[in-house]
């Protein structure tokens, strides 16, 4: 295991997991994901979390050696996913005199994924409960929605210590070097997105609470400039631009629409856009382009029309966005179609059942291939774009 110092009594137990393709069977992880589980030994002992099935034989040893002979008093679970919650029944076979801590959600749920018995062994919380361990003292903060309806966070004050749940949580393995706005941003915007109201009224709550470390069950331990990360949050869950840019996703059949998306990056760029990023609908991780419609306030969006509709790839991300609670950006639209193109009136009707999207008046539609006049109307499409 990798040395994660956390405090003298806070010991982190958690184990990677380089080898799994999928993150929730849908999302790319190159450089793997951790699963965090933390233990406070204290005169009392609590265990903050389980984790994935994948690596139960992993956390057992780490558990064990932590504890150094020592019994569980408590687990605390915060959130009942499989990636978190798969190994409750092992502890509570392994520890049966060890109490389980979660609320008023989290009970039906460990009976849904075990067959067990806690009727003797389940400590009922709410908002604002507290447990005493003896020298620690965690409080229970509820978190619905972000991003299950059980979600608890934990704030531990001897040690002034956010144990955040997914809050805060990156892909990647914790010995991966690299910053962590990428990966936690297409993290977040692909798993917690949709519920931005909640995540601002879990911050609200942070807010009045001394933090000097948040403990994330995904990423690394956060120990420094939290005021970084909690702002991050505060911008991502509100919904407002984090970057001034344009986004150009397109979705070509035979590449004539790529020609013209590619054009239209040049076009963005000759006239002043500060950042223009390009996507293949077709080809690229869906996931990282769903980030960067978040990232930047501004998106050009250029499909080919097919089967009297839109082409599959630009449908699919339309729908990702929708989803994902998509709003307050500005966008742009490009069409092509070699007899009827229709693909423009699709993406508009979409787009049109999100939030607070500004659509160009204009709209380039091509006729199979990109000539002068279609370059015209992008450089006028480009301009009215740059304007809003």
């Amino acid at each position: 295991m990798k040395d994660i110092t956390i405090t003298d009594t806070i010991l982190y137990i958690g184990a990677d997991d380089k080898d799994l393709d999928l993150f929730e069977s849908q999302y790319i992880i190159p450089n793997g994901v951790s699963y965090n589980s933390y233990v406070i030994l204290d005169e009392k002992v609590a265990v903050m979390d389980t984790v994935d099935a994948r690596r139960k034989e992993e956390w057992l040893k780490n558990l064990d050696e932590a504890l150094a002979g020592r019994n569980v008093d408590y687990l605390i679970v915060s959130h009942m996913e499989p990636d978190h919650a798969a190994n409750i029944q092992a502890l509570v076979q392994k520890y049966p005199e060890m109490k389980v801590v979660g609320n008023a959600k989290t009970f039906p749920m460990i009976h849904q994924f075990f067959d067990i018995d806690l009727s003797e062994h389940s400590v009922l919380v709410k908002e604002g409960d507290t447990l005493n361990l003896g020298t620690h003292e965690l409080t229970f903060v509820m978190a619905p929605m972000v991003h299950w309806p059980e979600v608890m966070v934990s704030y531990e004050k001897s040690e002034k210590i956010l144990f955040s749940a997914d809050g805060f949580g990156k892909f990647g393995a914790l010995d991966t070097e690299e910053t962590w706005a990428c990966e936690a941003r297409r993290y977040y915007f692909n798993i917690v997105g949709k519920y931005g109201a909640q995540v601002q009224a879990l911050l609200k709550k942070a807010a009045t609470l001394d933090i000097a470390m948040i403990c994330p069950l995904h990423g690394p331990i956060l120990k420094e400039n939290l005021e970084y990360y909690i702002g991050k949050y505060d911008v991502w869950s509100s919904y407002q631009p984090e970057d001034e840019g344009v986004l150009v996703a397109y979705a070509s059949i035979h590449g004539n629409t790529k020609k013209a998306a590619i054009k239209m990056k040049e076009i963005l760029e000759e006239k002043g856009a500060k950042k223009v990023v390009i996507t293949d609908l077709s080809r690229d991780d869906m996931a990282e382009t769903i980030e960067d419609a978040f990232r930047y306030d501004k998106m050009v969006l250029a499909a080919a029309t097919y089967d009297g509709g839109i082409f599959p790839c630009m449908e699919d991300f339309l729908h990702h966005l929708k989803s994902k609670n998509f709003q307050k950006r500005t966008v742009a639209l490009i069409e092509n179609g070699s007899w009827a193109p229709i693909a423009a009136k699709n993406m508009k009707s979409i787009l049109e059942q999100m939030k607070e999207i500004t659509i160009c008046d204009k709209v380039v539609s091509i006729k199979s291939v990109m000539k002068e006049n279609t370059v015209a109307d992008m450089e006028a499409l480009a301009e009215e774009l740059l304007a809003k």
